[in-house]
């Protein structure tokens, strides 16, 4: 087996793979850097199998993507749009020397929109909050919002991850709160690990209408359940069409980045509060998210439960979301894991499925409530390094090394960039 990662080196996703096919007793893993892609270097041949790792934490590989002159400001929200760009046509570059590829570009391309995503989840059933037609600035969010008689909505640019330019907005007439990570500084937009709040309607829309010609993407704002004086969501990495391990992130805010200092969650209790049947649904609908995304191997879902624990629905699709250091599912981590599926044919079987009849994969929209007449989305997430096995759906042993959970160090300073792509 002749593995080749696309990534950039010295990265710990580009490490912790290559740890692990050394460790499944395969040949080190070459490195293909996404500089290397992004200027013109042959891509791997037939008969190589390809994991595509992000592009991010790299400030010249963001310039390349960009096409910019010069490279963004450690933390500005910048030419997001253009970097999407860039990552497609980088995939395509990837894709056209005919190696077997572990992150399909098409499956890459559409999570790596939110619009789309939403989308392409909606049609197939899977339970996401509603979201708003197209808005283009701040007028027509408020307008979108009160023809849908919404108050409260989370408004999210089409491409990016870790909460990057996330805004959870609450209107009441004319008052604002807007809870984000945006931090508004005289020469531009950045991104901040410690979320701000802002009251004055102008500030607000001032940011709405800067990050708009990039593309937003706005849904409504479901309620989460809470444990403790905490509201909770969960990473949920899915291999090869099976959920194998999960994170809970707990927070005082709308937003539960791990990241931006919230806590790690307890599983356990998590469980508990879902009960038996309510968790085996949510893990069926991972699975079913990832039957959306048919040509690849893996996929992060960030899953919510609603308030009172019996409904649940999607906030995000996360490309490389499997970032998830020193959790371990059966003894492996994530990246162990998707090796174990290369050796053990279950990548080969997923594929193979993929070649069936397809249902549906359009990026039309559809109907599936979420709450109320609600049939959409709610926070953004990133990465989370925290706790469990979720093999199958069953009830998993938690297996978590590096310490009890507990609350990361938050930074006040302006934090890492929007990469390109959920993350």
């Amino acid at each position: 087996m002749r593995l080749t990662v696309v990534g950039n080196p010295g990265n710990r996703r580009v490490d912790l793979f290559a740890r692990a096919a050394l460790a499944a007793g395969l040949p080190r893993p070459t490195v293909l850097p996404w500089a290397d892609v992004l200027t013109g270097a042959a891509p791997p041949a037939p008969g190589t199998l390809v994991r595509v790792d992000s592009p991010g934490e790299d400030p010249e590989v963001d310039r390349l993507l960009r096409r910019a002159a010069v490279p963004a400001r450690h933390g500005e929200l910048v030419g997001l749009a253009d970097t999407y760009a860039g990552l497609v046509s980088g995939l395509g570059r990837v894709a056209a020397g005919g190696a077997e590829l572990l992150n399909d570009p098409a499956d890459v391309a559409a999570m790596c929109d939110k619009r789309r995503c939403h989308a392409r989840l909606s049609a197939a059933g899977v339970p996401v909050p509603a979201a708003l037609p197209p808005v283009r600035g701040w007028r027509e969010l408020r307008a979108a919002m009160a023809a849908a008689g919404w108050s409260r909505v989370f408004v999210k640019p089409a491409h990016g991850s870790s909460a990057a330019g996330v805004i959870a907005l609450a209107v009441a007439g004319h008052r604002v709160q807007a809870v984000t990570t945006v931090e508004v500084t005289p020469d531009g937009l950045f991104n901040s690990l410690r979320p701000r709040r802002y009251a004055d309607e102008a500030e607000v829309a001032a940011i709405v209408d800067r990050l708009a010609p990039d593309g937003l993407h706005v849904e409504r704002w479901l309620p989460k359940a809470g444990l403790g004086d905490r509201v909770v969501d969960l990473r949920v990495v899915v291999v090869a069409g099976r959920p194998t391990h999960a994170v809970v992130r707990a927070a005082r805010g709308p937003l539960t980045n791990l990241h931006l200092g919230n806590a790690r969650g307890d599983l356990a209790a998590l469980r508990a509060a879902a009960g038996p049947a309510g968790w085996a649904a949510a893990m069926e609908t991972c699975e079913r998210v990832a039957a959306c995304f048919p040509r690849t191997l893996q996929v992060g879902v960030d899953l919510m439960f609603l308030v009172g624990w019996r409904r649940h629905a999607v906030a995000e699709v996360n490309a490389f979301g499997d970032l998830l250091p020193g959790v371990l599912a059966d003894g492996r981590d994530t990246y162990a894991e998707q090796v174990r599926a290369l050796t053990d044919g279950r990548w080969q079987r997923w594929r193979g499925a993929a070649a069936l009849p397809e249902t549906t994969h359009g990026d039309a929209p559809a109907r599936q409530t979420a709450h109320g007449d609600a049939a959409g989305r709610g926070t953004t997430h990133g990465d989370a390094p925290e706790t469990q096995t979720v093999p199958g759906g069953a009830p998993g042993r938690e297996n978590t090394r590096g310490g009890a959970p507990g609350r990361q160090a938050t930074r006040d300073a302006v934090g890492r960039e929007a990469l390109p792509c959920g993350a």
